[in-house]
């Protein structure tokens, strides 16, 4: 009996639940979550990867009843009403980046001491000093030159470039040196 995988849109926040029928039903399924990296003092959180979305690898033929019956799903998701399975090798990324509760761990290319340029907003151009790498929300402290004073700041990864230069962790008496320096 050839079994492929599908994707299972599930219900908002049911998707271990789903998980959890599906397992009771002897259906393989995977749900992959990413931990995000957390601050100091911060719990890591742990967030679906696809929120909503997981996998279930049937015989569509003779197991597709389990599926959609099961609680907490929504529908298979389906292209002109016909169930499309997905690329075996999708998976196989997936489960290789994952530990065996389908957790993923973000890691982050930015560091504390870090020379990182402003790309957008209000700051567009600076280049400031990452303070705190990335939290679970995807913001960076970041230390900056703003009229001779240097001044923190918060603001998402996706508004840093990374300069490729790195700098030792910086002591707070060290900042306003280093900040004149890289400005």
């Amino acid at each position: 009996m050839r079994r492929d995988w599908y994707v299972i849109y599930s219900k908002p926040h049911k998707e271990e639940q789903v998980q959890m029928h599906l397992g009771l039903k002897g259906i393989e399924s995977f749900f992959p979550r990413l931990q995000l990296p957390g601050g100091p003092g911060r719990k890591k959180g742990i967030t679906p990867l696809f929120p909503n979305y997981l996998f279930a690898r049937i015989n569509i033929v003779t197991e597709a009843h389990c599926v959609t019956w099961a609680p907490g799903v929504k529908r298979i998701v389906s292209f002109s009403e016909q169930p499309v399975p997905i690329e075996n090798n999708i998976i196989e990324f997936l489960k290789d980046k994952a530990d065996a509760y389908g957790i993923i761990r973000a890691r982050s290319q930015l560091s504390a001491g870090q020379q990182v340029e402003i790309t957008g907003g209000p700051f567009d151009g600076f280049i400031g000093i990452i303070e705190n790498p990335p939290n679970a929300k995807g913001r960076v402290k970041i230390l900056l030159r703003l009229l001779s004073r240097p001044i923190s700041v918060r603001l998402d990864v996706g508004f840093i470039k990374n300069q490729s230069i790195a700098i030792a962790p910086l002591a707070h008496s060290d900042r306003a040196q280093v900040l004149s320096v890289a400005n």
